[in-house]
């Protein structure tokens, strides 16, 4: 994905839906786009910004299709005829459902930012380092070096997120007080970033208060006294505090998976904290002669045991995420792992010391409880209602098989989010009516001119011999047999429901071909080629075109939203139909982009889940078979 971003000139950037009160074509919806377009590029961090008010009108006058090239016009000129233009940019196949949407009502504005070069940097010697150490290895100073280069990488990076949080709420300034004469969303990779940044941190209090607040209600009711409630809830507090200084000290991310440590220390850590709790009030009730020393010395030896089992299976259960293969689920089977030892630690050295100091012989007291009517009530279909009992357990193992076998992998990216929130709103008007929101893009491998034969037009042999040289190559290569595959393939893409907007040179061809009324040959599309003004060529072309790499980039968008999209069975349709309807050969394509990273999150994630409830499985055993020695 990087190596195509390179080569084909990939930016990061903001996306902004933008729907006015009245139509493209009234003067004042002009005049506002145009200042909201002036206050953006004013931001220091923006590189350029393109609105449907910059786009090259080529139908709004009579003029030969050179002259239209070269002095091309927008909607911006006060002389065009905005009607006519705006329909040209309606029905063009370059932007309808990309910069304007199918009924003409909004439009999209994109914000390209200025790259970062020393990130840029961090990352090549970053991606070298990574590849060396899985290839051949580092030696003891490479990997000190390694190691030192992280470290500072991290820096950085932290301090990019920093002002990319702030690059997010300039834009939201600026939006804002253009909000009256129009209808804006956000959208973007850098802001959804932000945003869930933004979202783990707020997570983490809530989930921190909610789970706090069900803690102290769970100890009053047990005890009802503030004093039991204290001390277990005093251990928890300082297990979760150890932890996330343990975190820092080590320096792993708290990411959208992990985020939830927190809120599970405390839970794992509450249960432990009652089991001793409560055994210690048992002791001293059942035996009033022993001292508070003895009571909570033998309270803490008769627990080790079954809470060091439950903590050695609940760390079998998160150790077997290191199994999966993708690093948040790692990083959160280690931080588990880590916290749950830190957990027991803190049970059996801090808690009886709280007990031992505080605990008054007067005050201690735990009233016999009646027997349970749901306990009591269980217990007998247990004893009495053994054939009813595996009859349920049979249902309900076949419903699990064949819910199992219904499971699919499948996560809309926009529904992760609230449907009040300014990132589902955002992708979800880009989705609908601004061609999708995941890209994917389809590579076109074309021969060399070293693997080619005289399967090229005979009319462009003269150039070939002529020179080697990038320019020169540029002349010949455009020939219609690569045209007509790129459009071939785009065209089939186009056909299929699950795909939004499709953009390749094909694209612009058609344009061209519009124009002049007639199909281009291979010589008119390479003198075409050579007359495009370069401000143009680097806009439509050379995002699409990679003339030196004899290789083509069709740029396509997934409707995340549809709700029978099935990413994994769409990507092996495309790989396969591709080969077997379109006849290319699978050396010919490729395919690469989000999509593909996204959904092999998703299948790996799948996977993994099969292979760590295997692994947990058989840990679980083990220990139940050291516990009971009883199979």
């Amino acid at each position: 994905l990087r190596e195509i971003n390179d080569r084909y000139g990939s930016k990061d950037f903001l996306v902004l839906t933008y729907s006015p009160v009245s139509s493209f074509t009234e003067k004042e919806t002009i005049l506002n786009l145009q200042l909201l377009k002036s206050k953006i590029e004013k931001l220091t961090w923006v590189d350029s910004v393109i609105t449907i008010i910059d786009v090259p009108l080529l139908k709004s006058t009579d003029e030969g299709l050179m002259d239209r090239l070269k002095n091309y016009k927008t909607l911006a000129y006060p002389e065009i005829d905005r009607e006519r233009g705006f329909e040209e940019i309606l029905n063009s196949p370059i932007y309808k459902d990309y910069v304007i949407s199918k009924d003409g009502k909004t439009s999209g504005i994109v914000v390209y930012l200025k790259k970062d070069q020393r990130l840029a940097e961090y990352i090549k010697v970053k991606d070298k380092f990574y590849n060396q150490l899985i290839s051949q290895g580092l030696t003891k100073d490479e990997k000190s070096n390694y190691k030192n280069f992280l470290k500072e990488y991290e820096d950085y990076k932290n301090l990019y997120n920093l002002r990319n949080h702030q690059n997010i709420a300039e834009i939201r300034d600026v939006i804002k007080k253009y909000g009256e004469s129009a209808k804006i969303h956000l959208g973007g990779i850098p802001m959804i970033a932000d945003d869930m940044m933004s979202f783990i941190k707020s997570d983490i209090i809530v989930f921190g208060i909610g789970v706090f607040v069900f803690i102290v209600l769970t100890l009053w009711l047990i005890f009802r006294d503030i004093k039991w409630v204290l001390m277990p809830l005093l251990g928890c507090s300082t297990s979760v505090i150890i932890m996330i200084g343990l975190l820092g000290l080590i320096g792993w991310k708290v990411t959208v998976i992990s985020s939830n440590f927190i809120a599970l220390m405390l839970i794992l850590n509450m249960a432990m904290n009652i089991h001793v709790t409560v055994r210690f009030l048992q002791l001293k009730r059942e035996y009033p002669s022993y001292s508070k020393n003895e009571a909570v010395l033998i309270a803490c030896k008769k627990m080790m045991l079954p809470i060091l089992y439950t903590v050695l299976t609940t760390i079998c259960a998160f150790l077997s995420l290191i199994f999966s293969g993708i690093k948040p689920i790692i990083d959160f089977g280690w931080m588990m792992t880590l916290g749950l030892l830190v957990s027991i630690s803190v049970t059996f050295l801090l808690l009886p010391s709280l007990l031992n100091l505080f605990s008054k012989e007067s005050e201690i007291n735990l009233k016999n409880t009646e027997k349970s009517f749901i306990t009591s009530f269980l217990g007998s279909i247990a004893k009495k209602s053994r054939i009813f009992l595996f009859g349920v357990t049979l249902i309900i193992i076949i419903s699990s098989i064949v819910g199992i076998i219904k499971l699919e992998v499948e996560n809309s990216f926009i529904n992760y989010f609230d449907k009040e929130t300014e990132i589902y709103k955002g992708m979800k008007k880009i989705d609908d009516e601004l061609g999708g929101t995941t890209p994917l893009n389809i590579i076109l491998k074309f021969p060399t001119k070293s693997d080619n034969t005289k399967n090229e037009e005979d009319e462009l042999d003269d150039w070939e011999e002529e020179s080697d040289t990038k320019e020169d190559k540029a002349k010949y290569w455009f020939t219609r047999d690569k045209m007509d595959k790129i459009i071939k393939v785009h065209d089939y893409l186009d056909s299929l429901p699950e795909i939004g907007k499709v953009l390749s040179f094909g694209s612009i061809l058609r344009v061209a071909e519009d124009l002049n009324n007639k199909e281009l040959q291979s010589l008119e599309i390479a003198v075409l080629y050579s007359k495009i003004p370069e401000e143009i060529k680097k806009e439509i072309i050379s995002p699409y075109i990679s003339v030196e790499n004899d290789e083509a980039r069709i740029a396509v968008r997934i409707r995340d939203s549809l709700e029978d999209l099935r990413r994994n069975q769409l990507i092996e349709k495309i790989n396969d139909e591709i080969n077997t309807k379109l006849g290319l050969e699978k050396k010919e394509y490729k395919l690469s982009g989000v999509l593909i990273l996204f959904n092999n999150l998703l299948q790996s994630l799948f996977k993994s889940q099969i292979l760590t409830l295997g692994i947990v499985m058989l840990g679980i055993f083990t220990m139940f078979l050291i516990l009971f020695r009883n199979i």
